[in-house]
């Protein structure tokens, strides 16, 4: 498999202007002076409604520049001070905790942690979690029965499941479950695991192609995450009609819940708005928002309802993991080592 880059092409900042181009891309971005400028990897429809809610709550204009996890961190890490940010939304937590090493995060505000429970904040508190996913495996009942499935993720490895199951390991979903994996099992277990992901698994290009591989019967299970099935049931069911999905729960790394991430950029020139922005994002009406959004993502605040649909998150026995520990840098370099990336 080619070899990815993390950025698909250099980026190259036009200093004493708050135009950023990304060479070989063709994208350009002008920050609005005016404007409370949010770099967001979350899902583009959450993250306007969000915006649209806080700007109708607080008449404070919003500017959304959308772009991939690990794509946007890296970014905003080659910007630094110059950033015209002053926000990054995440879909996976990583991502905000390469900005977090790099120095370029302000602390959260208290009275912003105070909405959520223990453990929806890194040690550090320099972000918070604004939602969150569990990782699943979707499996096709008419090609496994459900006594058959593994009891652990970790067992993915064996021979026996040698091309039997799928996974879209070129996203940040699936490079977060593998950083939460090694925060719990170490390196070389998780190296172990890589390599045998290489030998026995298929690899597709996103959640949504593992699932409809598990529907169509090309492999029998796979990992991804939550909300993709419960939209698809919400809407069609055209990707997943002829699935299930299995909850590893026991703290297995298959059980692994993960973070999307708010955090204020220490340049911004904005910070009180930036800070007001995700407390409201994290208040019970902005995660009311998220809730209502479709998405299918959980809410994450104290006391907020996630879609009726969805098993309670108090329910699904996550590992325990600070998300400071979790290292996407460390993860694409192990997996491209594997050969995977």
């Amino acid at each position: 498999m080619r070899r990815r880059t993390l950025l698909g092409g250099l980026l190259a900042v036009t200093l004493g202007t708050t135009t950023i181009t990304a060479c070989g891309g063709g994208d350009s971005f002008s920050a609005d002076p005016n404007a409370l400028v949010i770099y967001s990897s979350q899902h583009e429809n959450v993250t306007k409604a969000w915006a649209d809610a806080f700007t109708k709550a607080t008449g404070v204009k919003t500017q959304i520049r959308s772009g991939a996890d690990s794509s946007m961190g890296q970014q905003i890490v080659q910007e630094g001070a110059k950033s015209p940010a002053d926000l990054f939304l995440t879909e996976n937590s990583p991502a905000m905790t390469q900005v977090q090493r790099a120095g370029l995060l302000s602390p959260v505000d208290a009275a912003t942690l105070a909405q959520l429970p223990n453990g929806f904040a890194p040690s550090s508190k320099d972000w918070t979690a604004i939602a969150a996913r569990s990782t699943v495996l979707v499996y096709n009942p008419s090609k496994i029965a459900e006594a058959q499935l593994p009891k652990s993720m970790m067992d993915l490895q064996q021979p026996q499941w040698k091309g039997k199951w799928g996974g879209a390991p070129g996203g940040a979903d699936f490079q977060a479950i593998v950083a939460g994996m090694l925060a719990m099992k170490g390196k070389p277990a998780t190296e172990a695991w890589l390599k045998a992901l290489k030998a026995n698994a298929h690899i597709y290009q996103n959640n949504i192609a593992t699932m409809k591989a598990v529907n169509a019967g090309e492999v029998p299970v796979g990992i991804m995450y939550h909300y993709y099935w419960y939209r698809d049931q919400a809407a069609t069911k055209e990707g997943s009609k002829n699935t299930k999905l299995h909850y590893f729960k026991g703290e297995d790394p298959g059980a692994f819940v993960s973070l999307s991430a708010g955090g204020v950029l220490k340049s911004s020139k904005k910070a009180d708005k930036a800070q007001q922005f995700l407390k409201f994002v994290t208040s019970p009406q902005g995660q009311q928002v998220l809730a209502d959004s479709g998405s299918m993502e959980y809410a994450v605040g104290k006391d907020a309802k996630s879609a009726s649909v969805l098993p309670p998150l108090t329910t699904l026995q996550a590992p325990k993991v600070d998300p400071f520990d979790l290292n996407s840098e460390t993860v694409i370099s192990m997996m491209t080592d594997a050969g995977i990336l």
